[in-house]
């Protein structure tokens, strides 16, 4: 286990993980979705144990008596003598008819099969947008924390620079002071910033089932990957999306078992028919008595037997009857169900759509103040080196400008992810 976490974290230093591979190493590796495979397999092995009931059965036996006393001997008269009986059987039974049941149980069993299946991609679509709500944390974190650096450098710089100019007379310790101050709170900012990269990593690790973060780093997406058009509204996404989702297959297909069910529970008001057949044999032994030989009595005794069994239902105390009821209850209750899960799928598009049209324009508008504030501060930067403002408004300036690339990147990436996961809903792989 030691070896297999060092491998693990050794290949995480190796290169930067792109969102394919994060989802790909989630899917393989993930405690959930590992359980909802097995959920597929226990279900495979009902479908096979549904299958073998339209099976005969077979079973053999043999049985030994010891009686004291008085018994029936071999001339079928009671004395007073010890007997011995040693018997083998050989029988099987075979159910002809029993009201469509054991073929409802197998049409019942592959459906919960196809349940689980649906089921298991389910859990690997929560994986998905998980992971890629997580990857894009990361990102996020990772521009903040560079906004912070350059905030650093910045400040950095115009402590130097205000300490020359006081070493030449034309500046104070005042000013220097305040400057300083201004670098340390940068400092800060940064500090905080790279501790939010560290814990959105450490998520995005915990959901890939990693040993550690240590070494674990993303790939940053092209410029080209922001360039994307919002698809179309609501609804035509969901006329898509609806066909396709687990969500509501995983429904659709309980709905189909519910209905088969009905009919399972209609069999009990028919009759029952089976087979049976069998081979017997029997050794006997009476003190006092002289008895043949083992096997001359095996065969001798050796019978065989063939038979039909009907049962023919008449009054079950309402059972049958309330069985039916129930199922009805139950699809109709399913019905809700599907209608409801329809319904929950429509509001997450709609909620998608309508975050990534705002993200949209956030977007937009957070690209133009940036640019504004950029080109405000270099005015304002340009002035202050030429002792024309004053370092308040330098530092005014210089924040405008810092949180407009801050609200920039957040722009960015929440636009990044909307628009992915509505391209997702649409069946689209879910990449960066």
């Amino acid at each position: 286990m030691a070896l297999l976490c060092a491998s693990l974290g050794a290949g995480a230093q190796e290169k930067p993980w792109n969102l394919t591979d994060c989802i790909n190493y989630a899917l393989d590796h993930n405690l959930t979705v590992q359980q909802s495979a097995l959920q597929v397999a226990q279900r495979e092995v009902a479908v096979n144990t549904a299958k073998n009931n339209r099976l005969p059965g077979v079973s053999a036996g043999a049985s030994q008596n010891f009686s004291f006393g008085r018994g029936l001997n071999s001339e079928n008269t009671y004395v007073n003598t010890n007997t011995t009986n040693t018997s083998f059987s050989l029988g099987a039974d075979m159910t002809l008819f029993n009201g469509m049941r054991n073929y409802n149980n197998v049409l019942l069993s592959k459906l919960n099969l196809e349940a689980a299946t649906i089921d298991l991609e389910k859990a690997k679509d929560d994986i998905r947008v998980a992971v890629a709500k997580a990857y894009v944390q990361i990102l996020y974190n990772q521009e903040i924390l560079d906004v912070a650096l350059r905030q650093i450098d910045i400040d950095a710089f115009q402590v130097e620079r205000l300490k020359a100019l006081r070493d030449n007379g034309k500046g104070t310790d005042a000013e220097v002071a305040a400057q300083q101050a201004t670098l340390a709170q940068s400092r800060l900012t940064a500090v905080q910033a790279e501790n939010n990269l560290k814990i959105s990593k450490l998520d995005l690790a915990q959901l890939l089932e990693l040993p550690t973060p240590e070494g674990f780093d993303v790939v940053i997406p092209s410029v080209d990957a922001f360039a994307v058009q919002l698809p179309a509204g609501p609804e035509v996404i969901f006329e898509e999306a609806v066909g396709i989702k687990p969500s509501v297959k995983a429904e659709e297909t309980r709905l189909a078992y519910a209905e088969r069910n009905i009919s399972l529970a209609k069999g009990g008001y028919l009759p029952t028919l089976s087979l049976n057949g069998g081979l017997g044999t029997n050794y006997y032994t009476s003190s006092g008595y002289t008895s043949k030989k083992f096997f001359e009595q095996l065969g001798t005794n050796f019978s065989q037997y063939v038979g039909l069994s009907l049962n023919i239902p008449i009054f079950s105390r309402m059972s049958n009857r309330n069985q039916v009821r129930t199922a009805k209850i139950s699809y109709q209750s399913q019905a809700l169900q599907l209608e409801t899960a329809k319904k929950n799928l429509y509001k997450e598009i709609q909620q998608a759509w309508y975050n990534a049209l705002a993200s949209d324009s956030k977007f937009q508008s957070a690209t133009s103040a940036e640019v504004s504030a950029a080109e405000s501060f270099a005015l304002i930067k340009a002035k202050y080196e030429n002792g024309k403002a004053t370092v308040t408004e330098f530092n005014e300036a210089k924040n405008r400008y810092l949180k407009a690339a801050s609200d920039l990147a957040q722009s960015r990436y929440e636009y990044l992810y909307q628009t992915r996961l509505l391209d997702y809903y649409r069946g689209h792989e879910l990449t960066f």
